[in-house]
Parts: structure tokens; sequence; C-alpha cells
């Protein structure tokens, strides 16, 4: 017959809870860094989204620059208004999806 005292006996028992409970912690750690990567592909993507509204947006205000012009014969400071708004939002959302495919490679 083995013959233990407290100590060995609460030993023993602990020696599965600390495995287990490490086993859990790193389930934890990698759920965690999913969530985190998850929340910036998400914050990623709504900025893709507002970039493409703004682009949709300028694109539409050039486009009315342009037929007021030729309707009117002359080209005003409200073309050359639009032209710079719209050429700014192509670099931001050129900006914003290199930084993404150079995020994604690393």
């Amino acid at each position: 017959m083995i013959q233990l005292d407290i100590g060995q006996l609460v030993a023993l028992m602990g020696i599965p809870s600390a495995i287990t409970g490490l086993c859990f912690w790193m389930i934890q750690r990698q759920l965690s860094k999913r969530d985190a990567e998850l929340d910036r592909r998400d914050a990623a993507r709504e900025r893709n989204e507002v970039l493409l509204v703004r682009s949709v947006g300028a694109a539409i205000a050039l486009g009315e620059a342009t037929a007021t012009a030729l309707k009117n014969g002359h080209a005003n400071g409200e073309t050359e208004a639009a032209l710079q708004y719209a050429q700014k939002i192509k670099h931001e959302q050129k900006d914003f999806l290199t930084e993404q495919g150079i995020h994604a490679i690393y």
C-alpha cells in the first residue's frame, strides 16, 4: 500500500490542474490574438468603405462640374476645385491600399 501525506497528495492533485490551466491560458492567448487581428481587419474594411464612398462622391462632383462647364461654355473655379478634390481622394485611397498591402505582406 502506498502512503501519502497531505502535502504529497496536494502536489499530485495540483499537477493536472496546473497543466490544464496552462492549456487554457494558451488557448485564451491565441483567441485574444485572433480577436485583435479581426478588429484590425474590420477597422481597415470600414476605412476602405469610407474611401470608396468618398471616391464615388468625388467622381460625381467632378462629373457635375464638368457638365456645368460644358453647358455654360467655360470652366470656372468649381471645375478646378472638383478636380483637386477627386485627386486628393484618389491619393488617399491609393495610400491606404498600399499600406494594407504592405501590412498583409508582413
